[in-house]
């Protein structure tokens, strides 16, 4: 059994942790990814409301007894949330791991978080700004290279390369993805120096994943050339499936466009839409450069098993080679 310093410190069995997601990560699918050894992430950002949020992290709670985080999302949006309202009500809940992702990391909830003695945990796209969360106090280091789905950050730089880079360079556990679909991607960062692995995409194409059946086959369908960036005229660069409507906002993104009208195009709504209804190109979907490994549509608790046997092997095969 591989143990690291981010499975004990937060008594977890495996050293995985199951990507936050828009839509996604709800407490229902939350619940699965912690009770099958993982961390579960609930995405605040689903909830329009402190008072949605609380009944989300209540339902999360009943639904299982083992740990799991809850998302802050410090990226732009066009309807802004109330952050310090929606910290206030984690801690009031007892929440004892918070995940905050953005560029910047959040220096005015720093405070909260220590007085709560919650663990902080910050993603981020690059060193610089893991530097910075560390010398506020972050407990654990998030890192995503550019084969990630969804933000790739500004810095395009593969998780082989960001990985040992920034574990070089700070002194707390690192947790990394981009890329991870099976045992061997997770062996890899393991021996790059992370502690753990971040999941995503893969976890999508899975029996519990609250998305249409239809979307989980086309991912099983698509190979590593089906994604594309798009927003990077506006700076918020992310990486989704390669379909119609993430043509569509390329080909805006071409013009002379209101940020507006591309924001539109690349809507959450939309993408909510297609998750429901199964409609391939009504939206586009954050979308990483695994999912050319995903063969097929496991429940989470055997994915997280196979994940496991498979780094273990490979971490034996590569200690049994005479180089």
């Amino acid at each position: 059994m591989i143990k690291t310093k981010i499975t004990e410190r937060l008594h977890i069995k495996y050293p995985i942790f199951a990507g936050t997601m828009m839509n996604i990560t709800t407490p229902e699918f939350v619940a699965v990814c912690s009770n099958a050894g993982g961390l579960g992430i609930l995405a605040s950002a689903i909830y329009k409301s402190p008072e949605t949020l609380k009944e989300a992290i209540q339902l999360t709670k009943k639904l299982t007894q083992k740990p799991f985080a809850v998302n802050v999302n410090l990226f732009p949006a066009l309807q802004p949330t109330d952050q310090l309202s929606y910290i206030k009500i984690m801690l009031d809940e007892g929440v004892g791991i918070i995940e905050t992702s953005g560029h910047a990391a959040p220096e005015e909830y720093v405070p909260l978080f220590k007085k709560a003695g919650v663990v902080w945990i910050h993603k981020c796209a690059g060193l610089r700004y893991a530097k910075k969360a560390v010398s506020l106090g972050a407990d654990m280091i998030e890192v995503v290279g550019y084969e990630n789905g969804g933000a790739t950050g500004k810095l395009d730089i593969g998780t082989f390369v960001m990985t040992p880079t920034v574990v070089d360079e700070i002194n707390v556990p690192v947790i990394a993805g981009g890329g991870v679909s099976d045992g061997r991607g997770l062996a890899a960062l393991l021996a790059l120096g992370a502690q753990g692995a971040i999941v995503g995409t893969r976890i999508m194409a899975t029996k519990e994943c609250p998305i249409h059946e239809n979307i989980k086959q086309a991912l099983v369908s698509a190979t590593e050339t089906d994604t594309v960036l798009i927003m990077r005229s506006l700076g918020g660069t992310h990486r989704v499936w390669n379909n119609k409507a993430a043509q569509r906002v390329l080909e805006i993104e071409r013009g002379d466009p209101d940020p507006a009208e591309i924001y539109q195009a690349a809507a959450g709504a939309k993408a909510k839409l297609m998750y429901e209804k199964g409609d391939l190109d009504v939206g586009v979907i954050s979308c990483g450069q695994g999912v050319g490994l995903v063969h097929d549509i496991p429940s989470v608790a055997d994915l997280f098993d196979r994940i496991m046997r498979e780094a273990e092997e490979t971490i034996e095969v590569c200690s049994a080679m005479q180089l």
